[in-house]
């Protein structure tokens, strides 16, 4: 998960003198990964005859698997990729950018082919300490005769043991504008009509617009180039102890969600 969006408003309507109270969503909230929905469309790769191939990359990654740096195009958070092939069923890839190491992740294919683990360290958003988890994949199609185990495609079915830095997001609001950090650097002040402001932090992120929806309910809009890239909308429950979060990523077609305990 290279980024959680979360975002912060909330103002009764009925009595104006309430406005300047605290919002519901104000302070600081942690994703709850066991209770997450994560995208069923799968991830495709195929690693065949010494060449690895994302095939569901935007824009699709094809480099040789020798453990050396080849150059991609079109990827704000990596220029590079190095895939090293350690054994029939596990492989480790490394991207960087001018240079620098900004995300790594470890593959391991089960025996029988059906699953598959992942570990991974993402710094490639932040200069900050770099987010580590793990996680599982499933096997939903095999790649073809003679290919690597890693080759077809892969729905991930579990995040685990995610550093807070990749969890954690604090938000602030008053009468017209919230205001969003987190531990990795990223953050934006946005008013609450929909205006499309700079987010800064992230280079494949270059604006952000945030509308109200109704008094718990708010939704963000991500936008690269002045493209809509990933929508998150957020809703806080009436205990104000939980806040919903529903996001469709637009680049790659996947939808998930996820829910926000307040800390």
């Amino acid at each position: 998960m290279k980024k959680s969006v979360l975002l912060a408003m909330s103002a009764p309507l009925l009595l104006p003198m309430l406005v300047m109270a605290q919002s519901a969503f104000d302070g600081t909230w942690k994703a709850d990964l066991n209770n997450i929905q994560l995208p069923q469309k799968p991830d495709r790769y195929l690693l065949n005859n010494g060449v690895y191939h994302c095939q569901t990359c935007v824009p699709p990654v094809t480099v040789k698997a020798d453990a050396q740096d080849h150059k991609v195009a079109g990827h704000p958070y990596y220029d590079t990729v190095n895939v090293k092939v350690v054994d029939d069923h596990t492989i480790e890839e490394t991207d960087k950018k001018a240079g620098k190491t900004v995300a790594t992740i470890t593959t391991k294919v089960s025996a029988d082919g059906t699953m598959a683990t992942f570990e991974f360290s993402d710094s490639s958003n932040s200069d900050a300490a770099a987010v580590v988890g793990k996680g599982e994949t499933k096997r939903v199609t095999k790649g073809p005769a003679g290919s690597h185990a890693i080759s077809g495609s892969w729905r991930t079915t579990k995040l685990e043991n995610v550093s807070d830095n990749g969890l954690l997001e604090t938000f602030a609001l008053d009468r017209s504008t919230v205001k969003m950090s987190n531990p990795t650097g990223q953050s934006y002040a946005a008013p609450l009509d929909g205006t499309d402001v700079p987010y800064t932090g992230d280079p494949g992120v270059t604006s952000v617009s945030v509308k109200r929806i109704n008094d718990n309910t708010i939704e963000e809009s991500d936008k690269r180039a002045g493209k809509v890239i990933l929508i998150a909308r957020m809703t806080v429950a009436a205990d104000g102890k939980t806040m919903t979060v529903a996001w469709k990523d637009m680049l790659h077609g996947t939808s998930g969600s996820y829910t926000n305990l307040k800390q």
